[in-house]
């Protein structure tokens, strides 16, 4: 406390000095109180005249307060306060993981998409939550409750998200890992075996809009999407340094796999390229704004969609991936090994839902045989 002089009140422990207010400088008294608390003196300010509402009196009931501890003291009370925020400090809610995972990660679509998620469904329910505290309980009312409203796809993906951050968290040392008896973390049952295809008069329509679509970026977008069977992260992130036109590769950094992969640069995506415009002070082939890395292209594709005339279930960049795929298989001239090495997928499971397509084309292969050998032996039938 400040080394001034005190004056007594008419009450027992309670002291006040001179002062001036904080706010307008006038005259004010500030109160002190003393008292034992444990054998040990303590004195500590009750507060001021004008600021606080102070009174003798008021003072008195605070210094009784104190000596029956059914308040702490002041000191009692900012150690309190401060453990309680070291405690805060060490304590990484699944909120403070995901800014730190957040932080981590490249601002693209997806994770503009992820944030979204977050705030939606997770922050909510888990948001002020360590991941021990997160019980499989907890995590199953929230998969019940969103899927009453949500697609199986979003919820798995939220599901998805917050496995992730918990992993992401445990690996950089910042959480415990939750005990999998208490929390276990299941993901809904999603069809993936839909395959967006696209008849010849769709697909004639569609490369008709594209042509006519004045947009260059948006353009060329589409068509090496559909001559590369590319995925639209992969397009987003693609570098002119990435194409080798000499060898006739693609590079592509970072895939949904895992592992970076190369693609054939066949004829027709040479092409592209080669028209291609190049955007000074950028390495992207199809930058965003100021040049930085495209995170969306829906708009446009969605006008040339429309222009199209296709279904309204057709994702124009992920169905003309879907087209590729669907145009190599029913060919018969691919087999399912080097058409999951086109697709850039980790395992065969995804490329199975094309076998289909194949299967018939070997079947309308081996029809062709049968009438070129059914024929011959019927020529030699009638020449007998």
């Amino acid at each position: 406390m400040p080394a001034q002089e005190r004056f007594k009140t008419d009450y027992p422990g309670v002291y006040y000095y001179k002062g001036k207010s904080i706010t307008d400088g006038r005259a004010e008294k500030i109160f002190v109180i003393r008292y034992r608390r444990d054998g040990r003196l303590i004195e500590e300010k009750a507060g001021r005249q004008h600021q606080d509402a102070m009174t003798p009196a008021k003072a008195s009931r605070i210094r009784a307060e104190r000596i029956e501890g059914r308040a702490p003291s002041n000191q009692a009370r900012r150690e309190a306060e401060e453990a309680e925020r070291l405690a805060a400090q060490n304590r990484w809610t699944l909120s403070r993981l995901w800014e730190e995972y957040r932080s981590h990660r490249t601002a693209t679509h997806g994770l503009s998409t992820d944030s979204s998620r977050f705030n939606k469904y997770l922050a909510p329910a888990f948001g002020a939550r360590i991941p021990t505290e997160i019980l499989t309980m907890d995590v199953d009312r929230l998969r019940i409750r969103l899927l009453k409203t949500k697609t199986p796809q979003t919820v798995k993906h939220v599901m998805a998200l917050l496995k992730r951050i918990i992993h992401f968290g445990v690996a950089k040392g910042l959480c415990d890992a939750p005990d999998p008896k208490r929390l276990n973390i299941s993901l809904p049952h999603v069809n993936n075996e839909v395959t967006e295809d696209l008849d010849p008069d769709e697909l004639a329509r569609l490369i008709a809009a594209i042509e006519a679509e004045p947009n260059a970026q948006a353009a060329n977008f589409m068509r090496l999407a559909l001559y590369t069977g590319m995925r639209r992260g992969e397009l987003f992130k693609l570098r002119w340094d990435d194409v080798d036109f000499l060898r006739g590769f693609i590079f592509i950094r970072s895939p949904k796999g895992g592992k970076d992969q190369k693609i054939p640069l066949n004829e027709m995506a040479r092409r592209v390229l080669d028209g291609h415009p190049r955007i000074p002070d950028t390495p992207y082939v199809f930058p965003g704004k100021n040049g930085k890395q495209r995170t969306t292209i829906q708009i446009a594709s969605n006008i040339i969609k429309k222009r199209a005339g296709l279904p309204a279930s057709f994702r124009p960049l992920h169905g003309l991936r879907h087209v590729f795929a669907s145009t190599l298989a029913s060919s018969g001239q691919v087999d399912m090994l080097t058409l999951q090495k086109l697709l850039t997928h980790k395992s065969a499971t995804m490329t199975k839902r094309y076998s289909h397509l194949r299967d018939d084309a070997l079947k309308r292969a081996s029809e062709v045989a049968g009438d070129i050998l059914g024929s011959i032996g019927s020529q030699k039938s009638e020449s007998a």
